[in-house]
């Protein structure tokens, strides 16, 4: 098998690369970490003292028509500030809300720390929600200016304010590509880099502008909302989670001591949506509290290729993208010869071994496995990591979604284990991570520094410190319910492992209580099931039913190519899942799935779906969830095949 790794990037002092490999000595306290531990700070404070201390190190890098652009500390704040004008000049303040609708982009931190300067509030839009989301989320915060990326989302807002109640408060609407709008005339409507100039411009007949500016990032209090992140609304319409600077700062903050980010240089790929907490957290948040390069990917298509060229120290990923990698590295297995595979399946068998060993002895190998483990790195293991761009990294997340055994075994086997976490929104990232030790597979470690949790009797678990947010925006009924005290209810079941660690069993409101009052957690079933390739999302239903069923979704590619492979003719997704050749081997991973579950959670029934969930089709959240409140309506048709006509009881399927 030959894996070809593009050229690493050029441009990066050979330094900063050794600075990524060696711990930084004992007491480097670069930022004053004993106020970033108490998070008595702001980001933008620590914005202004990254480009006062270090003015001329690179911050962020972009890729432009094929050329990696790099931005220092000094431009970042500049830019910063020049908006931070901008808004002075159309009379935005401390209190006002923007919305920013875009891909992820140095502009979005411009926008988001220039506006944070004066106290305003920035609020992230999915690039991906249709007109109708973004004007319920612009609508409910009260933005009265809007950041578009380019004349996709600046048309999401213009239709948001032509349609339905309009956006009444919304008096500006900025974009920063500005490519075929050259005919748009709207009076609203302008570009970035003219609303920067307007900054300067309002400098320039206000000279205490800038000194205006600094006192207002002065007054800024750490329990000030910083930020708002809207939740994915998979039960309910979204809500507006306030976030604190203190939020934010400690939560990072504790997050880098945790993993060691606090103590090697970090040099990250930014991909995952910016209006998404975590990718608040782990990059724009993390560049100010620990240091370091975010280097943007050019679209969530070439995040793989970026990641190859950045070769990061630091990576966070959903599910989905460690997936793709495993699935990219044995589409490639697939493609090589017979003698190299079966090569590669004998080093990945030994891998496995030595994993199992590995987890059986709290991490420890005898000096024998120690030695084979070498030679399966140097000989095969290595160039995997080097080939996805991961052997540099020294810290690995996956977050955001339940996610395969299959997939964490993978990357553990290759020397590459993932470190799960758990938090949310609403505690501004992970409070739970694994570290060191505390690796169990299926675990999500143990809590950062400062983290109270109280497990209550049904299972749910509870969080408490400085990570916790201010409230939902405009809905104190919605804060009232999600509090206890300082504690904030969940809504998610934990079991706490042998070693201390926490593991998620499910949602809580995703419980499944079968008629005979069984009670089934769906998420570990649906993971096993995806664990097969041709396999994208499953739906385990059974709520209130004699029997559970799947509804399932098939990954087109894989899928697709199973089918080729044996000359199977099909033209659309439909055609595809209407195969009898398919639904026999879903039904064959079905068989397989059930022999690893008792009988009452064994899938009965299952329906392939004849389209690909949809976020446009309010099947899916944009964070790709599946929102669970829409079941019973969206699916009749398929859960009257499963269960028959008005939850009839069909015969028995064997399973």
């Amino acid at each position: 098998m030959t894996l070809h790794t593009p050229p690493r990037l050029p441009d990066a002092p050979a330094e900063l690369f050794a600075a990524d490999r060696t711990p930084l000595p004992p007491g480097h306290d670069p930022l004053a970490f004993d106020i970033l531990k108490a998070g008595n700070t702001t980001l933008p404070r620590l914005l202004r003292e990254r480009a006062r201390r270090t003015p001329s190190e690179l911050a962020l890098r972009e890729k432009d028509l094929g050329v990696w652009r790099r931005y220092d500390w000094a431009h970042y704040e500049r830019q910063a500030r020049r908006f931070a004008r901008a808004l002075l000049s159309l009379g935005i303040g401390r209190g006002d809300r923007i919305v920013i609708a875009s891909e992820n982009t140095p502009e979005w931190y411009y926008a988001d720390l220039g506006a944070e300067m004066i106290g305003a509030i920035p609020v992230g839009i999915y690039p991906t929600n249709p007109w109708p989301e973004l004007q319920y989320i612009a609508r409910h915060s009260g933005a009265r200016l809007a950041v578009c990326g380019d004349q996709e989302q600046t048309d999401k807002v213009l239709d948001a304010r032509a349609n339905g109640e309009g956006l009444p408060e919304m008096a500006h609407i900025v974009c920063v590509d500005m490519k075929g709008m050259r005919l748009y005339a709207d009076p609203q409507l302008t570009s970035f880099e003219a609303l920067l100039e307007a900054g300067d411009a309002y400098l320039a007949a206000h000279p205490d502008a800038d000194a205006r500016i600094d006192a207002m990032l002065e007054e800024t209090s750490p329990d000030d909302a910083a930020l708002m992140v809207y939740t994915s609304g998979t039960t309910g319409p979204p809500k507006g989670a306030m976030l604190t600077h203190r939020n934010i700062v400690y939560s990072t903050h504790a997050y880098a001591r945790t993993v060691g980010a606090d103590r090697r240089r970090i040099e990250a790929v930014g991909y995952l949506p910016l209006c998404h907490a975590a990718e608040r957290c782990y990059s724009m948040a993390m560049l100010l509290v620990a240091g370091g390069t975010v280097n943007f990917a050019e679209s969530i298509d070439a995040v793989n290729l970026n990641v190859r060229e950045i070769a990061p120290t630091f990576m966070v990923g959903v599910p989905r993208i460690w997936e793709k990698m495993k699935e990219g590295f044995e589409f490639r297995l697939r493609e090589s010869g017979p003698a190299r595979r079966r090569i590669a399946d004998a080093f990945l068998r030994l891998g496995r071994r030595l994993d199992d060993a590995r987890q059986a002895n709290d991490g420890r190998l005898t000096l024998a496995q120690k030695l084979q483990w070498q030679a399966a790195y140097w000989l095969m293991f290595r160039n995997v990591q080097r080939h996805m761009g991961l052997d540099r990294t020294y810290h690995r997340l996956c977050a955001g979604a339940s996610v395969s055994p299959e997939t964490l075994r993978f990357f553990s086997v290759i020397g590459l284990p993932l470190a799960q976490g758990y938090g949310m929104t609403e505690v501004a990232g992970c409070v739970f991570v694994q570290r060191p030790g505390f690796f169990r597979l299926g675990g999500c470690g143990l809590p950062v520094e400062g983290t109270d949790y109280e497990i209550a009797p049904d299972g749910e678990i509870l969080l408490g410190g400085p990570a916790v947010f201010k409230g939902y925006f405009r809905d104190a009924q919605a804060t009232a319910k999600t509090m206890r005290g300082p504690m904030l209810l969940s809504g998610d079941v934990v079991a706490t492992l042998d070693n201390g660690e926490i593991s998620v069993v499910d949602r809580k409101k995703a419980i499944i209580i079968t008629s005979g009052g069984k009670n089934i957690a769906p998420s570990e079933i649906e993971n096993a099931l995806k664990d097969h390739p041709c396999i994208k999302e499953v739906i385990v239903t059974g709520d209130g039913r004699k029997f559970l069923g799947a509804l399932i979704q098939l990954d087109f590619d894989n899928a697709g190519l199973w089918a080729a492979e044996r000359d199977l003719p099909y033209t659309t997704y439909k055609s595809l899942a209407q195969l009898p050749e398919m639904r026999a081997l879903i039904q064959s991973v079905v068989d397989e799935v059930n022999t690893r579950f008792a009988r009452v959670e064994n899938i009965r029934r299952f329906v392939i779906l004849e389209k690909e969930l949809d976020h446009d089709d309010g099947e899916l959240t944009a964070t790709q969830k599946v929102r669970r409140s829409i079941i019973e309506t969206k699916f009749a048709r398929e859960l009257e095949q499963i269960y028959g006509p008005a939850q009839g009881t069909p015969g028995e399927v064997p399973a």
